[in-house]
């Protein structure tokens, strides 16, 4: 048995499904995805697990200790514009990311699982969403019911406002 053909025959059926993206729920209306080159893993935190720092963002919730290292957790929905994550629930849903060394956790309403799309069905966000999103978009996707937002996590995790971070 020729495992190479195989294995060839599964990269090519992997390729014509498309590249696998984290989808999670920003507000109720609010789906977006990110490349699963960029994510960790996610987790489900209780509330006092996120240490809040005074003085920063609203966006900015605080650090988070994982696995003995530190991590800045954002809201990412209330970053992009959107109605921000209830502060009292008793439980957050992270999306850890690692963009090269730096990891950064994305609170999200709730995870969806994994999706897979092309990256030739990606359009252009312009015209389609507010214009204060697009700098962290790679650009979104029109499906049947709904428009996936397609995050671009390099854009975020060097956005200027956590620089100061």
């Amino acid at each position: 048995m020729n495992t190479s053909i195989i294995s060839s025959q599964q990269n090519q059926q992997q390729k014509a499904i498309g590249d696998a993206y984290l989808k999670f729920q920003l507000e109720p209306q609010t789906t977006a995805v990110l490349s699963m080159e960029y994510a960790q893993e996610v987790v489900v935190v209780p509330f006092g697990r996120i240490t809040p720092i005074p003085r920063m963002s609203s966006y900015i919730r605080g650090l988070l200790n994982r696995r003995n290292k530190l991590l800045w957790v954002i809201d990412i929905a209330q970053m992009l514009g959107l109605q921000p994550i209830d502060a009292n629930v008793q439980q957050y849903n992270i999306a850890i990311i690692r963009v090269g060394q730096i990891p950064l956790g994305l609170m999200v309403r709730e995870v969806k699982g994994v999706t897979r799309f092309t990256r030739d069905s990606i359009q252009s966000p312009l015209g389609t969403i507010v214009a204060n999103m697009t700098p962290y978009l790679q650009g979104c996707i029109l499906q049947q019911m709904e428009i996936l937002l397609v995050l671009d996590p390099e854009a975020i995790v060097n956005s200027p406002s956590l620089q100061t971070i």
